[in-house]
């Protein structure tokens, strides 16, 4: 991460996440699973604890958007799942931001979670596993483009 770029805490108007309600959750799965599949195949997170996952129920909401997405673990690879018939394994929810600054390794699971910007519901030990997965990753490095007069 840059040190010139900061993400903020923000929350988004009220109003976005009343219409994103309303509007069809599915591409939320299908967009989340995609990544954490690429993720997979990047081999960027850790597969000693993928067996942990087989079968659990995941839920995250973006709270200020409206957005939710339900995926599972099966056979390998991340699945969404578009008929929900019980409570998560392990649910989070959080602004986009806190989502932003997470992935963006800006802040950490844990201070997000004390600072309650992060809330996690569910099975506690499946909540370790996944947040050691996070912390585990290694992000590439990618090139930094020269900025315009530099």
């Amino acid at each position: 991460m840059s040190p010139h770029f900061v993400i903020p805490r923000f929350r988004l108007p009220a109003l976005i996440a009343e219409i994103g309600h309303k509007l069809p959750q599915w591409p939320h799965s299908l967009a989340l699973v995609t990544a954490l599949n690429a993720a997979l195949k990047l081999k960027l997170l850790p597969e000693s604890e993928l067996g942990a996952l087989e079968d659990k129920l995941f839920r995250v909401s973006v709270l200020d958007t409206g957005g939710v997405a339900h995926y599972t673990f099966r056979n390998g690879l991340f699945r969404p799942v578009f008929s929900v018939q019980r409570e998560p394994d392990l649910a989070f929810a959080a602004n986009l931001s806190a989502y932003l600054q997470l992935l963006a390794r800006q802040e950490d699971p844990d201070t997000l979670f004390f600072n309650r910007e992060l809330e996690i519901t569910g099975d506690t030990e499946l909540g370790l596993i996944v947040k050691n997965m996070l912390d585990a990753i290694e992000w590439p490095t990618l090139p930094r483009l020269p900025l315009p007069g530099n």
